[in-house]
């Protein structure tokens, strides 16, 4: 899982993708250039979308179709998630060749307005208060969405990852093997091997049990959750795939743990979350796994792109994390 390419010829991409939509000619505005390249375009109107050149070898061509049926689902059930807008010949994504010769799909979203809630390693501008709102609406609309997942006929060729056993912690994870991440000592990867057979044998037992399992974002972290005053909005679907439904829950306060409000962020999510769908005390011990989970993807995640910019600085803090909540599980 590399960026997705050179820029120059993700540029030349997305103009020429402008007349699948009948888009007005123009200059997308460059938006985003890291898994995929996202542009803001304008039609005819003077209405926004967002258009995405995705980067080659990562999703099959149905598992993007599958990505925008659900996202579109989603959408008109009242979620607050971009939709897909069609091509002029009906299609949801269209191939485009670059200079480079390589072949990328593009799709065109709603555009979404607002500010993402934060980044990640940053502390938070916003009052505790005002966080706990935020989460609360944050665990209201995961909910809501999880829901409407649930309510959905999914079409017969419907295509997406799975976050299981085998995607979080099988002999070749969806993110990648964490633990030959190359900058962790003896000892450390040493205490991950003994963590992750925990965790294959925990999650196995879940896999025969009850807990809520079904389609996930897997990627609500700061960045992909936009504020429009009391709105809250759920972009990039990117990740997302069938997996636990605290793995969600997990992936939100993952970024999270070291803010001072912690504490109040966690409980604010979970009680919006439960104004919508049910989950017990008893399934909330199982938190801790998919928090320590979660963690451990990111090491395979980094690994890939080791080299990129920041990717340097980043990397010690996703290990410290990671260890951290491997010694709280071992325990």
């Amino acid at each position: 899982m590399k960026t997705s390419g050179d820029l120059v010829d993700i540029k030349q991409i997305a103009r020429a993708a402008l007349a699948h939509w009948q888009l007005p000619e123009q200059r997308p505005e460059l938006i985003q250039h890291r898994e995929n390249t996202v542009f803001r375009v304008t039609d005819a109107r003077g209405d926004r979308f967002a258009l995405r050149v995705h980067r080659p070898d990562y999703h099959s061509d149905s598992a993007l179709k599958s990505e925008l049926d659900w996202m579109k689902h989603l959408s008109l059930g009242g979620v607050s998630v971009p939709s897909p807008a069609a091509s002029a010949d009906g299609r949801l994504t269209v191939p485009v060749s670059g200079p480079d010769g390589v072949e990328r799909q593009v799709d065109l979203l709603t555009w979404l307005d607002g500010e993402p809630l934060g980044a990640t390693g940053k502390p938070f501008r916003q009052s505790t208060d005002d966080l706990k709102v935020v989460f609360r609406t944050i665990g209201r609309n995961m909910a809501d969405m999880h829901n409407r997942s649930d309510s959905w006929q999914r079409p017969a060729d419907f295509d997406r990852h799975a976050w299981n056993l085998e995607g979080l912690v099988g002999e070749d994870p969806f993110w990648g093997r964490f633990w030959e991440l190359e900058e962790l000592t003896s000892g450390q990867r040493d205490l991950l091997v003994t963590v992750r057979e925990l965790l294959r044998a925990k999650l196995q037992q879940l896999a025969g049990s009850r807990l809520d399992y079904g389609l996930i974002h897997a990627d609500l972290v700061r960045e992909n959750i936009l504020v429009s005053g009391d709105t809250i909005h759920f972009i990039d679907f990117d990740d997302a795939g069938f997996g636990w439904r605290l793995f969600d829950i997990a992936t939100t306060l993952s970024k999270n743990t070291a803010e001072p409000d912690y504490s109040s962020i966690r409980d604010a999510l979970i009680d919006g979350y439960r104004e919508q769908r049910s989950i017990s005390n008893e399934e909330l011990q199982q938190l801790p796994l998919f928090m320590a989970a979660r963690s451990l993807t990111y090491l395979g995640w980094i690994r890939d792109r080791r080299c990129e910019p920041g990717a340097r600085d980043r990397i010690p803090r996703l290990i410290d994390q990671a260890i951290a909540l491997a010694e709280e599980l071992l325990r």
